[in-house]
């Protein structure tokens, strides 16, 4: 079962989780293998995925582990006494809810699109100072699809089109993206630039927001 704590504050060191995000029915896979404090949020923990995957955040989202779901609580996802239970995210901590290596959480971005990310447990690491307070990725592949194309089927239908110049949709959907767009563009380090952005142990939606809008160049 889980259960919400007091408001995140500091906590103390903690075991660093590695965990493999995978977007769910992907193929070819488009995942991430991140590095992030056991004692973190999830709140925290949707911050890192946003900036690790490449969303914007510009979409409700939620947490399901086992038959609980957690979410933020603006979001009034049990606005109505008949809605089933939503713990606030920013109460429930990863190693409570995850304590095992192989333990499972699924993520979900917009609920629309329906974006679900299988987060898997693959590791549990001693404490590192360096990771102590900070999200690390250290593996993955392939670009984030471009928010708001109409989940896997639309994406699969976009990257057709991008890739038949004479599709009679090819020049809309160019100017549509808006920029070039390569679907097997993944760079590590630049990863972690925009992760080393985010606030430990909480980040509110306005600062996760500028470290979105600067990753992907509308910062001005």
């Amino acid at each position: 079962m889980v259960t919400q704590s007091k408001p995140v504050r500091a906590r103390p060191a903690a075991p660093i989780y590695q965990l493999e995000i995978v977007l769910a029915e992907s193929k070819p896979r488009i995942w991430r293998r991140v590095q992030v404090p056991g004692s973190a949020s999830l709140g925290w923990l949707h911050a890192v995925i946003q900036v690790a995957m490449g969303w914007t955040n510009s979409h409700l989202h939620q947490f399901l582990i086992g038959g609980q779901t957690c979410s933020d609580p603006s979001f009034e996802l049990n606005a109505f006494e008949d809605d089933p239970e939503v713990l606030d995210e920013n109460r429930v901590v990863l190693m409570k809810v995850a304590p095992n290596e192989g333990d499972v959480l699924m993520y979900e971005y917009d609920f629309g699109d329906s974006w679900h990310h299988r987060v898997t447990v693959e590791k549990i690491l001693p404490l590192d100072a360096a990771s102590a307070k900070a999200a690390r990725c250290v593996d993955g592949a392939r670009a984030c699809p471009p928010e708001d194309c109409g989940g896997l089927p639309g994406y699969a239908d976009l990257l057709k089109i991008l890739k038949n110049t004479k599709h009679k949709e090819h020049k809309s959907m160019k100017e549509w993206l808006g920029r070039p767009f390569d679907p097997e563009a993944f760079d590590v380090e630049w990863v972690n630039g925009w992760l080393r952005r985010l606030k430990w142990p909480r980040v509110t939606v306005g600062q996760l927001a500028k470290v979105l809008m600067a990753r992907d160049g509308y910062d001005g």
